[in-house]
């Protein structure tokens, strides 16, 4: 192993670690809450709207709601750990340290990147541990189940990495979760299926991408899905691939990056 694999492997192992140690650290705040919120969300929208609703694509509404549910609880924190880390690198100045280090661009944004990876699959643990006391979910395709979340989870941690980017103060950071992707998750197909929606508005939801994977991660779970799986996992495959290089690029020009 060569002298700079080496050191960019060390490089990638200290950034991760420390990412991870920081929203463990003070898990009351970063893991604790989401938890409490789902929880809400259960008792609310599954116990108690559920059972005036009925059944939802075969299934009871708390079963039919519970993966989009643990979706919505990655894209949040996926995103929100590697926005906030990555804005506080730039406001502290650490994070030219890290440009003008012979550390590549790719250890770099997959260091911050994995940390919101793992706090975004954290989460979805706990919560998907809450709810066995709301349903009784058996999984039924367990690789599509990992697969998407995990795409999930990696597309919201570059979103953030861009977010950051381009934010130049701490109301920034927030625009995004508040005007885009909220809306986008509660129209997403979280809590209902598109088949009740007009043929209009269910073309029209077909162009939101969190609908996409919250139906990719409802079929690994439940087996049933209001699009085509295959078409999901590409078109999350390629948001990847894409935001990931778009990452790079910013990265490599620097824009933005000092305070």
């Amino acid at each position: 192993m060569n002298e700079e694999l080496r050191s960019n492997l060390v490089a990638l192992q200290t950034i991760t670690q420390r990412e991870i140690r920081r929203y463990t650290r003070i898990w009351p705040q970063t893991l604790l809450p989401p938890a409490i919120t789902m929880v809400l969300y259960f008792v609310i929208f599954g116990n108690l709207i559920g059972a005036r609703i009925g059944e939802m694509g075969g299934f009871s509404y708390m079963d039919y709601i519970v993966p989009g549910l643990i979706m919505m609880a990655v894209i949040t924190n996926s995103y929100s750990n590697v926005v906030s880390s990555f804005f506080s690198s730039k406001f502290q100045r650490s994070v030219e340290e890290l440009l003008v280090s012979p550390v590549s661009p790719h250890v770099i944004l997959i260091g911050f990147a994995l940390g919101g990876i793992t706090r975004g699959l954290a989460v979805a643990f706990v919560v998907t541990l809450l709810s066995m006391f709301f349903t009784d979910l058996q999984v039924h395709h367990l690789g599509v189940t990992l697969l998407v979340i995990t795409l999930t989870a990696t597309i919201f941690a570059f979103g953030g990495f861009i977010n950051a980017v381009f934010a130049r103060n701490f109301d920034d950071i927030s625009i995004i979760p508040t005007f885009v992707l909220t809306p986008l998750t509660y129209l997403g197909g979280v809590f209902y299926s598109i088949s009740l929606l007009s043929p209009f508005w269910q073309t029209l939801s077909l162009g939101n991408p969190i609908l996409h994977m919250v139906n990719a991660f409802r079929y690994g779970i439940l087996g049933v899905s209001d699009i085509r799986i295959g078409v999901a996992i590409a078109f999350m495959a390629a948001a990847a691939a894409v935001m990931y290089l778009w990452s790079i690029r910013l990265l490599k020009s620097g824009r933005g990056m000092r305070q």
